[in-house]
């Protein structure tokens, strides 16, 4: 039996959209059907696709993440994606939380030098791209996914596995990111913290030359590092966490649009409602009433 053959064997019998593991920052998904290019933000972690597969678009590129290309994520970040799937072939897959404690003690271990975990910017990377998956890392995964099948196994043998991912992503393709976010010198570094108040901050008023100061970057060369990394102005990326924030409001606590708008940092629900629609392609309204009727 092949590694993939084997993790698919394992994999728990879960509903369509995202399950609980038994072990906190491991979450499972499923989906048994296409779900056309909408967009989606992703928190720091590593998206292991296991069967079917999903292409994400982000400022004019595309990726695809899939059983041989897994997603590293090292920022927050808002991006559109598509999701191939069928009853005959689901998408399966688990979502990995990045834990900044480990990925520190992880790099003060591993002697694997990089221009940007030293803190060199000639080529920023983006804050999220896909890696190409080896067999130490499917072996790992399979490992994991196995003991979640067991309360005790999850607790005992879980962390460590999760440890061993880390460390394997570390050794990958897309390790640049990784280094980057936990170096505390940088460009990269400094954008990430910045991102950081934004997502705690979101509702606030924030100002782009505050932001910049609190970066230790001029506002040009700040504009210009955020969007290498996250292909959007401070403004842009502000406004799609804001209108996220208010969706997953509305879903999850099937909370009023204008309350919702309000909560996030919007003055005008008028204007919450444009922005949303040409966002996420229907209004609030719209939203809300299919969701009722699904």
């Amino acid at each position: 039996m092949s590694k993939l053959a084997e993790l698919l064997k394992y994999f728990p019998a879960i509903d369509d959209g995202p399950s609980k593991s038994r072990l906190d920052g491991v979450i499972f998904f499923k989906e048994t059907k296409y779900i056309p290019r909408k967009p989606m933000v992703y928190n720091p972690g590593i998206c292991i696709v296991v069967q079917g597969h999903k292409i994400g678009y982000l400022g004019g590129q595309t990726f695809r993440y899939d059983a041989n290309h897994y997603l590293v994520t090292s920022v927050t970040m808002p991006f559109e994606c598509e999701t191939f799937a069928s009853p005959e072939e689901p998408l399966r897959g688990l979502y990995i939380d990045i834990d900044m404690g480990q990925l520190h003690d992880l790099i003060g271990r591993i002697d694997l030098p990089t221009e940007i975990g030293n803190g060199g910017d000639r080529s920023l990377p983006r804050g999220i791209g896909p890696a190409l998956m080896d067999q130490d890392l499917l072996d790992a995964t399979t490992r994991l996914v196995k003991c979640l099948q067991s309360e005790t196994e999850a607790q005992i043998l879980g962390p460590s596995l999760v440890r061993e991912i880390l460390y394997r992503a570390l050794c990958g393709t897309e390790a640049p990111v990784l280094y980057s976010l936990a170096t505390h010198s940088g460009t990269f570094s400094q954008v990430a913290r910045v991102l950081k108040i934004i997502q705690n901050n979101y509702a606030e008023d924030l100002d782009v030359e505050q932001l910049a100061k609190t970066a230790h970057l001029s506002v040009s060369a700040f504009h210009r590092a955020f969007k290498e990394i996250t292909s959007d102005s401070p403004m842009q990326y502000l406004k799609k966490i804001r209108l996220t924030k208010a969706k997953d409001f509305m879903v999850q606590e099937n909370m009023k649009a204008y309350i919702a708008a309000d909560k996030v940092g919007y003055e005008s629900p008028s204007q919450f409602s444009r922005e949303f629609k040409r966002y996420f392609g229907q209004s609030p309204a719209d939203m809300m009433r299919e969701l009722r009727t699904t």
